[in-house]
């Protein structure tokens, strides 16, 4: 063979991140290709089948002819369908002007930091926090400004962390509550204090990623920072099918924002992806006027299962877990001295056979903890917690 040229890429190449969620899925993959047994709680997706009637929605939408190209920002009663869906969970009116439904929750991160972020600006984000925030700024061009997760606050947003980062450069702020990887869960007279500051400055724009705003715990009401009428006009809603649904392989999401960035972030779609399917528009409608009950169902298991692993855990030597009050992750602190977080990640895959993410995933601060996700069943986790434990024990 011969050898292929230097790949020569563009500079701003240097600057996308990845998700290592997947990276250590591809490796749990290829062990077991290999004739290794391997628990997965890595990858953050619902164990359970997209409910039926969804499915059927999406089966007659394709025979009714839903599969053809359809309007960048969404087939216009789709959108409708989100407005409605988003204005009766949040209390407030939304139009359907005000919503792109794009393929997956990625997308609108990408462009809604494309459409408003160059060098020069600063975005403060959540760190730990969905790694893809931090890529996707540093793409842009801008600067990314970590704002601490603490463990010491049960992983709550500190109101005083995001105001003491806010400076004349800052053009975005990235809001996540329940998030990910930690599970914390930020209350309203939390947040409200970080609104009001915020209401002082007219220049920076806030996106709140909702994704997991249905798997809330122990009495836990969302609270969206859409609903205060004051800064709604700043606000960029983040939302979708993938975890409320179990339909992560359908790629469907959305975002919510006033009409004039709304039609630019269609415009990004037309030079990328053209359109979100048609007929998983029809299952997405669905899912929204549907029964509910397959959501309860899930949420009842989610709840049986955090409580389960966080006391497991917790009896681990070396390891402190908070119990979580929403999404479907837990962030346990452990101290294993002279080991790393990703190399402890990388031990628990190879000798324990247990695929989990290093805190340094998901951002700097996550140094000294793992996540876990108890989307798996009761007998997968102690599977899979018996493992770590004796991996951890190996290590002290």
């Amino acid at each position: 063979m011969t050898s292929l040229p230097e790949l020569n890429l563009a500079t701003r190449m240097g600057r996308l991140g990845t998700e290592t969620a997947f990276e250590v899925l591809a490796r749990a993959k290829a062990l077991e290709a290999e004739g290794r047994d391997i628990v997965h709680l890595e990858i953050g997706e619902p164990d359970f089948d997209t409910p039926v009637n969804i499915r059927e929605a999406a089966k007659k939408a394709i025979d009714d002819g839903w599969t053809h190209y359809g309007p960048a920002a969404g087939q216009p009663d789709a959108r409708q369908c989100v407005a409605d869906y988003v204005g009766g969970m949040r209390g407030i009116e939304v139009s359907g002007d005000e919503v792109c439904i794009v393929p997956g929750g990625k997308p609108i991160m990408f462009y809604v930091l494309l459409a408003l972020c160059e060098a020069g600006d600063e975005v403060i984000y959540p760190n730990p926090g969905f790694p893809i925030y931090e890529s996707m700024i540093q793409f842009s061009g801008a600067t990314a400004v970590p704002c601490p997760i603490r463990f010491e606050n049960e992983f709550a947003l500190d109101p005083q962390d995001v105001i003491s980062r806010i400076t004349d450069k800052t053009k975005l702020v990235i809001l996540n509550s329940p998030a990910n990887p930690t599970g914390g869960y930020t209350p309203k007279e939390e947040l409200d204090k970080v609104i009001e500051v915020l209401k002082k400055h007219p220049n920076i724009w806030i996106l709140t990623d909702e994704i997991y705003s249905r798997l809330l715990y122990d009495g836990c009401e969302h609270v969206s920072p859409m609903s205060d009428p004051e800064i709604r006009d700043r606000c960029i809603l983040l939302d979708g099918w993938s975890k409320t649904y179990a339909m992560t392989g359908w790629r469907m999401g959305y975002g919510v924002m006033r009409p004039d960035l709304c039609a630019q972030v269609s415009k990004l779609m037309v030079n990328s992806n053209s359109c979100t399917a048609s007929f998983n528009q029809r299952a997405g409608m669905e899912a929204l006027t549907g029964p509910q009950d397959a959501v309860d169902t899930m949420l009842t298991a989610f709840d049986e299962r955090r409580k389960h692993i966080v006391d497991l855990l917790n009896d681990m030597p070396g390891v402190t877990c908070h119990l979580p009050k929403g999404a479907f992750y837990v962030f346990p602190k452990v101290d294993v001295p002279g080991v790393t977080s990703k190399e402890l990640q990388e031990k628990i895959l190879v000798e324990g056979g247990v695929a989990c993410l290093s805190g340094t995933a998901f951002g700097e601060y996550g140094e000294g903890f793992l996540r876990f996700s108890f989307a798996a069943s009761i007998e997968t986790i102690d599977e899979g917690m018996r493992r770590v434990r004796k991996v951890i024990e190996g290590c002290l």
